[in-house]
C-alpha cells in the first residue's frame, strides 16, 4: 500500500502567535480533509527560515528539504497544497522546486494558491462577504495585499472588481508592494466624498508584519495613520484569511482538485 503524504507549503511568519491562527488552522483542516495522509509543513521564504533558525533555534523545512526527507522515509504519493494568495513568484519557486522531486514519488501532485481560476475571486469574494460588516454609505472597508512585481499582481484588481461584481462597490483593494498602491486606493476614497469611516483588513493568508505595521501601525506612513490625518475615522481588523474557516475550506477543494486530477 502507497504511504501518502501532504505537504502544505506557505511563505511563512516569524509570529508565532499569528502562524497557529493561520497557517496552522490551514494544515489542521487540510488533515482532517486527508486523513490517509501525513502532513508536513514548508516555508518557501528563506528569510523566514533563517529567523527561526536564528532567533529561535528552530529548523524548519523549505520545500526541497520536505520532499528529501518523504522520499528517503519511503513516501510514494505526494499532494503539494500551497497557501499562497497568489500564482506569483514565491508559487512558481516552489512549482519548480517539486518538479525536480517528481521521479522520486510514483504519484505527485501539486495544489493552486487561493486566487487562481476566474472562479476562485468570485468564491473568495462570497466567502469574505459573510465576515464583513454590512455595507453601510459612510464607510469604505479597505483591503491591503502585498503586491508583487510579478505579472500576477493582477490578481488585486480582479479581486476588488469581483467585490463590486457582487454588489459590495464600498471595497477596495491596495497593496504594499505593487499595483493597486495606497495612492490608488485613496484616489477611489475620494471619488466617495459620502465615507467618513474606513475599516482596514488584510487580504492576507497571514497577518504579519505588514499588517501590524504597515497597515496598522502607528509610524506616519502607515496606511491607518495617513487615513486618520486625512480626517477619516479608522478601524483595524488584523485577521489573516487562515483564520477564516470559509477561506481554509477553499485550500481545501484546490487541494481535493489537484488529488482528483494528478495521474496514478
Amino acid at each position: 500500500m502507497a504511504q501518502k503524504a501532504l505537504l502544505a507549503v506557505s511563505f511563512g511568519t516569524s509570529h508565532a502567535d499569528t502562524l497557529e491562527k493561520t497557517i496552522a488552522a490551514i494544515e489542521a483542516d487540510l488533515a482532517a480533509a486527508f486523513p490517509e495522509r501525513t502532513l508536513r509543513r514548508a516555508f518557501t521564504s528563506g528569510m523566514i527560515l533563517r529567523r527561526w533558525r536564528r532567533e529561535r533555534g528552530v529548523e524548519l523545512d523549505d520545500v526541497p528539504t520536505a520532499l528529501e526527507k518523504l522520499a528517503e522515509e519511503g513516501y510514494t504519493d505526494v499532494l503539494l497544497q500551497p497557501t499562497h494568495v497568489m500564482n506569483g513568484e514565491e508559487y512558481h519557486k516552489l512549482s519548480a522546486q517539486a518538479e525536480k522531486f517528481r521521479r522520486r514519488f510514483i504519484r505527485m501532485a501539486v495544489g493552486v494558491p487561493l486566487l487562481t481560476a476566474a472562479e476562485d475571486y468570485l468564491e473568495l469574494g462570497r466567502a469574505l462577504l459573510e465576515v464583513l460588516p454590512p455595507r453601510a454609505a459612510e464607510r469604505v472597508v479597505v483591503y491591503m495585499g502585498h503586491g508583487s512585481e510579478h505579472q500576477a499582481n493582477s490578481a488585486y484588481a480582479l479581486m476588488e472588481y469581483a467585490f463590486h461584481d457582487l454588489g459590495r462597490t464600498d471595497i477596495l483593494v491596495g497593496t504594499v508592494e505593487g499595483y493597486p498602491d495606497f495612492a490608488a486606493v485613496l484616489r477611489r476614497l475620494a471619488e466617495r466624498p459620502q465615507a467618513k469611516e474606513v475599516e482596514l483588513r488584510p487580504l492576507m493568508t497571514v497577518a504579519g508584519d505588514h499588517a501590524k505595521n504597515d497597515l496598522a501601525g502607528e509610524e506616519e506612513n502607515s496606511w491607518k495613520h495617513v487615513l486618520e490625518s486625512m480626517g477619516y475615522g479608522v478601524t483595524c481588523v488584523l485577521t489573516g484569511l487562515g483564520e477564516y474557516s470559509q477561506v481554509r475550506a477553499l485550500f481545501v477543494k484546490h487541494a481535493g482538485q489537484a488529488q482528483a486530477q494528478a495521474p496514478v
